[in-house]
């Protein structure tokens, strides 16, 4: 396993474009590997996840099972005149087996809340939908009842501190929050429709709590959209508080 850092020059107007579409940016995404690893569920894929900042800085997140070659995203989004290669790759299987039950880990998880619900007017017994979480709450929640399935605990906040953070229960906030709406189409273009689907962004902090599950969760993805930039989960060292 790989995990990957491309940073995007938001300057240059094919990565606008990307940026603007995640339909082109999941297909550059694969252009990556000279073979598209299958979606099955049974092994790791290819996650990806796009970082921004307010500074007009745009890191691309990757996580696959074979080393990506990223020459074309530099050619087409980077600085292809720089000395630089353009992006940092990590042996990522060093990391998992690094981790431990119990430990404790910051993390930045991209995903699409969402639930199934029947609207008013559906007649009884009619299929659900799958529509969006919109609040922050729900959208906690949603993570929530999740984290035991794969392998996690959000930390709980202390009493005493919940006052000065607003009263959350648990220490994740949601600070972004982005609807899309993008055309997708077939490689011949016979057929074209319309994907929507809301990204939102959790930081927080985490413990382990079952091993392999967790490892399954950074490599698989968690929730649904990830050809679209939703599923990467990535850690970095809780500082003391």
């Amino acid at each position: 396993m790989y995990l990957t850092r491309f940073r995007i020059n938001t300057a240059r107007s094919g990565a606008r474009r990307l940026l603007a579409s995640p339909h082109r940016l999941h297909g550059a995404v694969n252009m990556a590997f000279p073979d598209v690893l299958p979606r099955d569920g049974e092994g790791p894929r290819v996650l990806w996840r796009v970082d921004a900042s307010a500074a007009a800085r745009a890191d691309l997140f990757i996580v696959s099972p074979d080393r990506p070659d990223l020459t074309h995203l530099v050619e087409q989004a980077g600085w292809p005149h720089s000395d630089q290669p353009g992006w940092t790759t990590f042996a990522y299987e060093e990391f998992l087996d690094r981790l431990t039950v119990g430990s404790v880990w910051a993390f930045r998880l991209t995903a699409n809340p969402v639930h199934h619900i029947r609207k008013e007017g559906d007649a009884e017994g009619a299929r659900t939908k799958r529509t969006a979480h919109v609040t922050p709450r729900h959208q906690i929640d949603w993570l929530l009842a999740r984290q035991e399935r794969a392998g996690f605990e959000i930390v709980r906040t202390p009493p005493e501190q919940q006052l000065t953070e607003r009263g959350h229960e648990h220490r994740v906030v949601v600070h972004t929050r982005q609807p899309l709406r993008f055309r997708k189409g077939t490689p011949d273009r016979s057929s074209r429709h319309d994907v929507r689907l809301t990204r939102v962004t959790f930081d927080g902090h985490l413990r382990i709590t079952d091993l392999d599950v967790f490892r399954r969760t950074l490599t698989h993805g968690l929730g649904k959209g990830k050809a679209y930039g939703c599923g990467l989960m990535t850690l970095a060292p809780a500082l003391a508080s």
